[in-house]
């Protein structure tokens, strides 16, 4: 819903980088894994516990938020969620050890979960149903520019002056979000939650959310992604260049075709879902992604077959986001939108934390079959969901009646 004359540009790039600099230094952990587990001296199975604390300090904390911006205002959250992002990585300076950078991964999860659902649900708020997909495609894209710019820099960052070096230059980052935010991001005038925000109220509200058959299939659909990305993401980049044979360059090449191609894929594909509808692009992205991480073992075996894979599985991921995301912001009403975000992204970062954690178990048993193997069925039933389980919307709900 608008609330002024003001350029889509000026809104969207507050919210685009804001998307950049939290998905960045999440990104980057994954291709600096080998460098932080060469400093600290740590076994190679307790890695993924850098992801599981991130992940489930924005699962608690994601709970929190929705309904508070519900309340409040997306503008509020998207400001707090911001400035606490920013203060949290640029803490990481003080991480000298596993256990203490293991904390400051926590505390960035909990900004992140202030964060996680504000950006998408914002434009909910201020873009129309027709337009949504295009501008979640636009607002996403800043993923795919955190594995082309973050991850090259970060890379560099952690092999010359240190790992907690890209955590504090996206800290920097972030704190120019938090400006640009402030000055130019309006607060939409949809109708907010008229009750007054208790924990016992948001669990009320929670549990009538999951009672509802369209909200909690898109929680589960959330589940099964994250648990699937949890489970074969973290352990990807060490196996390729412990076992492949890539080197740190060939890692940073790698993030830069695949950011690329995630980059061009996903306004493209947030734009046709806007004509074609969200689930055609979501459960195809899906059988594709499972496909592709099924061959992983048997096709990649080199820098080459590594990036033509990384860049198809990247697409497949674009065709994914912008339209699920699209489709969830209109199974709710206004008033209810952060909240079932919120309930969304805790979910799948849940089974992010799950999955990051049984990733290590499953690399040291089974290599990498075993990861791709159990990410792929995580993904196909995924699909499975999306095709059964969630409706179609052609518009934004009605709003809910509010008291006289």
């Amino acid at each position: 819903m608008r609330v002024s004359k003001r350029s889509d540009l000026s809104v969207l790039f507050p919210l685009w980088l804001t998307v950049f600099a939290a998905s960045a230094q999440v990104i980057i952990v994954s291709p600096i894994l080998p460098d932080i587990e060469a400093a600290l001296r740590v076994d190679q199975s307790h890695l993924g516990w850098l992801v599981t604390a991130y992940a489930a300090m924005l699962g608690v904390f994601s709970l929190a938020a929705g309904p508070v911006s519900d309340r409040v205002g997306r503008r509020r959250i998207l400001l707090w969620g911001s400035m606490a992002m920013a203060v949290t990585l640029l803490l990481h300076g003080l991480a000298t050890n596993f256990a203490s950078l293991l904390v400051m991964r926590g505390l960035s999860g909990a900004a992140g979960g202030l964060l996680s659902g504000a950006a998408v649900a914002y434009v909910g708020d201020y873009f129309p149903y027709e337009r949504r997909g295009w501008a979640n495609g636009w607002v996403m894209s800043g993923i795919a520019v955190g594995q082309i710019l973050g991850v090259s820099a970060g890379k560099w960052l952690a092999a010359h002056l240190g790992y907690q070096w890209p955590f504090l230059s996206f800290g920097l980052v972030m704190v120019v979000a938090v400006v640009l935010v402030w000055r130019s991001v309006p607060q939409p005038s949809v109708v907010r939650a008229a009750e007054k925000v208790t924990f016992a109220g948001a669990l009320r509200s929670y549990g009538k959310l999951v009672r509802e058959p369209a909200p909690a299939a898109a929680m589960v659909t959330y589940l099964l992604m994250f648990s699937g990305i949890g489970l074969f993401v973290p352990y990807f980049p060490l196996w390729l260049e412990r076992v492949v044979g890539l080197s740190s360059f060939d890692i940073v090449l790698l993030f830069l075709v695949g950011g690329s191609a995630n980059m061009i894929t996903g306004p493209f594909a947030g734009h046709l879902s806007d004509r074609i509808g969200r689930k055609p692009l979501v459960v195809l992205s899906c059988v594709l992604f499972g496909l592709a991480l099924l061959a992983v073992p048997y096709l990649v075996t080199g820098v080459v077959t590594a990036i033509v894979f990384f860049a198809l599985v990247m697409m497949t991921v674009a065709m994914r986001m912008s339209p699920l995301q699209a489709l969830i912001t209109a199974l709710v009403p206004d008033q209810q939108r952060g909240q079932m975000m919120s309930a969304a992204i805790a979910t799948g970062q849940g089974g992010m934390a799950i999955g990051a954690a049984v990733a290590g178990l499953l690399y040291g048993r089974y290599g990498i079959m075993g990861n791709a193997v159990a990410s792929a069925v995580f993904i196909l039933l995924m699909a499975a969901i999306v095709l059964r389980g969630l409706p179609e919307p052609t518009a934004d709900p009605l709003p809910v009646a509010q008291p006289a």
